[in-house]
């Protein structure tokens, strides 16, 4: 349903194409607009000591936001990147604020929205808990092997906390 909502002509939307490494959030901005990847793929990482950590990834078919900045109007703490050529909807909070406060039904579907979020990160604090990086590497494989043909496995190695060698040898084993 919300992915009807971002074809609706009376919904003021904005379409965005990035090349690959472009960044469409940067630490410090202030983000509020919610995006569906129609193509592509992105990935969220912070700076851990000037090093890159990667969080997260979307790929088509998946929604994303700088969701601290989206919920609290400041500016986040990640950057979001295309990991290669890629076309989003970009939808802002006030129009979806507008749209939910008529529609009960899309206002479950953000619900739902913020439900699997919320799941997806104690999954990611699971992940980062999991000592074993073999243990880490199935758990993600289980849980989206998509990614696994959608993402260059240096960035997922990152994700994993672990070398892309390390995450070569998992995958031959």
């Amino acid at each position: 349903m919300l992915q009807e909502l971002l074809t609706r002509p009376e919904i003021p939307r904005k379409e965005i194409v990035l090349k690959r490494n472009d960044f469409l959030i940067r630490e410090g901005e202030t983000n509020t607009h919610l995006y569906f990847i129609k193509e592509g793929a992105l990935l969220a990482y912070i700076l851990v000591e000037d090093e890159e950590q990667v969080i997260r990834f979307g790929y088509s078919g998946d929604f994303v936001a700088a969701i601290d900045s989206f919920i609290s109007e400041k500016p986040t703490r990640f950057f979001f990147r295309a990991v290669k050529k890629s076309v989003l909807t970009q939808i802002s909070k006030k129009t979806l604020m507008d749209w939910y406060s008529k529609d009960t039904g899309t206002m479950k579907e953000w619900v739902n929205v913020l439900q699997t979020l919320s799941l997806q990160q104690l999954d990611r604090e699971i992940d980062l808990l999991t000592t074993s990086p073999k243990a880490r590497y199935e758990r993600v494989l289980e849980r989206s092997p998509r990614l696994f043909q959608e993402i260059p496995h240096r960035y997922i190695a990152n994700y994993l906390r672990m070398t892309p060698e390390t995450l070569s040898r998992l995958k031959k084993s």
